[in-house]
């Protein structure tokens, strides 16, 4: 089965542009594997861009006129819909893929260890409450590179306060963690989490879609050669 690698109970589907983890990989080796690596694929959000008739019907058209708008639509989060075939599973690693806010896992009980490092993740509150919920074992968590995670691999206007509030706070959602990103937990961050981490809430980044939307529009009617159409005409469902 080309790209993919066991050894033991690790299993690696590493780089191969997969937007979902496949069918056989969990019906193969959910039963036993233990670690799984997915890093370097397209494991993302479900959201499409479909050409709709501006009157009249309301289904996609394949090939788009004068009298179509180009909509974002929302679809059904199944990029790691495959990991409920993993009951055992100890180790994931999803590192480098596309993943954003709507990121949702199975229960995964015996998980300690959850690398989630480089995605598109911004809204640390949000995938804390998650986590506490579905990975109640988790011991270890990585999410350097996303926007969640304040630092200068983000941002060069982070700075070592900024990551020390947002360690605090991740402390304060996860008690039970040992390392989160490179450091080792450390008994002083463990107290800080308990008396401040509820007051160390990292403001989630304020993304103006609206605007983006209509950017992207401006640039699509002038490929595409379609009339200017007025912001109401131009609806986009944005996540």
């Amino acid at each position: 089965m080309a790209g993919l690698v066991v050894s033991g109970t690790q299993v690696s589907y590493i780089g191969q542009d997969c937007r979902e983890i496949p069918e056989h990989l969990g019906r193969d080796c959910g039963h036993f594997a233990k670690r799984l690596d997915l890093s370097f694929n397209l494991l993302r959000r479900g959201q499409a861009l479909e050409w709709f008739s501006v009157v009249g019907s309301r289904r996609p058209v394949v090939e788009p006129g004068p009298f179509h708008r180009l909509v974002s639509t929302q679809l059904p989060t199944r990029s790691l819909e495959g990991l409920s075939a993993f009951r055992s599973l100890e180790e994931l690693i999803l590192d480098n893929n596309l993943l954003g806010d709507d990121l949702v896992l199975p229960g995964l009980p015996q998980l300690h260890t959850l690398t989630l490092n480089k995605n598109q993740i911004s809204d640390l509150e949000c995938l804390l409450d998650h986590l506490a919920e579905v990975t109640p074992a988790l011991e270890y968590l990585s999410l350097l590179g996303n926007v969640a995670c304040p630092n200068e691999l983000v941002s060069l206007e982070k700075d070592e306060e900024d990551y020390k509030r947002y360690r605090c706070f991740v402390l304060y959602k996860l008690p039970n963690l040992k390392f989160l990103d490179a450091r080792k937990v450390t008994r002083q961050e463990r107290e800080e989490a308990l008396v401040r981490g509820a007051f160390m809430k990292v403001v989630k980044p304020k993304v103006f879609w609206g605007r983006l939307a209509m950017f992207t529009m401006g640039k699509i009617q002038r490929a595409t050669g379609l009339s200017e159409m007025t912001s109401s005409e131009a609806t986009f469902c944005m996540p």
